[in-house]
């Protein structure tokens, strides 16, 4: 399965998760807002909404400032 990730294609040998993406590029521990084809995924629904083929997902890492 190929999605893409930033702009860049990756290559699934299963559908996963949204946490489990982000465990793959050890990001769970990262505030992060995901948006999958160009649709916000609310942080309560990333271990419920599977990736699938073709999908691109957008990361955006969270940074605090003033």
């Amino acid at each position: 399965m190929q999605i893409t990730v930033n702009g860049e294609c990756k290559s699934l040998t299963h559908s996963i998760n949204l946490i489990q993406l982000l465990e793959d590029l050890h990001l769970e521990n990262r505030r992060v807002a995901i948006e999958v084809n160009q649709i916000i995924v609310p942080r309560g629904e990333f271990s419920e909404y599977c990736l699938q083929e073709g999908d691109n997902i957008e990361i955006v890492h969270a940074i605090g400032g003033g």
